[in-house]
């Protein structure tokens, strides 16, 4: 048993650990959102979330709920919207009590803050070859796009109907996301797969994968060939979401061969094509439930029960 709050810094913690940035990465990022904060006018400091200046990860937030509540049982999914609030609440009339709902894509202010996580993708890039002044070029328009095409979205829906019922409601997303890709990105440095063939086939046999596989969900090539040789792999799993399409003709150029992702549109894939890079979507729920696994172990084996819905693939590792 564990309250909410003790969730939450957890979850906060794991994040850091698997960070491309590294914790010292983190911590610098940290002291610039408080150098940042600090250099604000009374007005701004107002509106401003507290919460940057301890956890990196905008997208992960407590939405709604008693932070001290204790967490015997939780309720678990990918997307958890009105829909799986009201779930949550009518299993909890039929005798079986949900303490906390939690959620893997944000919601309510974390999903209107989700572009602030994108700055980890720079990082990434620079990890990859690509000039960190190149990196942080790139990505500024494409930060600001996300943040445009937020601004609209009623984001708080599930958040007001999770108060009215009194649920408490948090959403764990790049937290999750970072752990995915570490777990991959170390499974193909280590094994050095030598065409895409190969890279399936890992994938495929990560309990994830494998049962995505066969909710026609699973790993697919989209660019290139089972026979084409893999060359370098970048997991491109985290940092909130899609990057800037410039970042393939970078990535090119720096030597990677092949892009593993959980989901691209249709103009990253040009991009791609473009240049000549071999992509992999190892599929969006599965990646999203491996992720959201590696935390919730540790959740586990601290004596929380773990209620899965809404496309979470419940694979266990303890």
């Amino acid at each position: 048993m564990m309250k909410i709050k003790e969730i939450y810094d957890y979850f906060v913690e794991k994040g850091i650990e698997k960070d491309p940035r590294k914790p010292e990465g983190v911590t610098e990022a940290l002291a610039r959102e408080k150098k940042n904060y600090e250099a604000m006018n009374e007005d701004d400091k107002k509106e401003y979330d507290l919460e940057r200046l301890k956890n990196p990860y905008s997208d992960t937030r407590i939405l709604c709920g008693d932070p001290d509540k204790e967490v015997r049982r939780m309720m678990v999914g990918i997307d958890m919207e009105v829909g799986e609030v009201l779930l949550a609440d009518r299993i909890t009339e039929k005798g079986k009590k949900i303490d906390l709902i939690l959620a893997h894509h944000p919601e309510g202010k974390a999903l209107a803050d989700l572009h602030y996580v994108m700055h980890l993708q720079e990082d990434i890039l620079a990890h990859f070859g690509v000039p960190i002044n190149v990196a942080e070029s790139i990505l500024s328009s494409r930060i600001s796009e996300v943040k445009r095409g937020l601004m609209p979205i009623n984001h708080n829906r599930a958040v007001d109907a999770a108060k009215l019922l009194g649920m408490a409601l948090m959403c764990s997303h790049t937290v999750a996301d970072n752990q995915v890709a570490s777990y991959l990105q170390d499974i193909f440095d280590r094994e050095k797969p030598g065409t895409l063939r190969d890279v399936i086939n890992l994938l495929k046999g990560i309990p994830e994968y494998e049962e995505g596989a066969t909710q026609s969900a699973g790993p697919e090539i989209i660019l290139g060939s089972r026979e084409r040789r893999a060359g370098k792999v970048l997991v491109d799993m985290t940092g909130g979401t899609s990057g800037a399409e410039e970042a393939y003709a970078k990535l090119s150029q720096a030597g990677v061969g092949t892009i593993v992702g959980m989901h691209m549109t249709e103009k990253h894939r040009e991009q791609a094509e473009k240049n000549h890079i071999n992509v992999i979507i190892a599929g969006h729920i599965a990646s999203d439930s491996l992720g959201m696994n590696l935390l919730l172990d540790g959740l586990e084996e601290k004596g929380i029960e773990i209620i899965p819905c809404s496309g979470l693939i419940r694979k266990r590792r303890f």
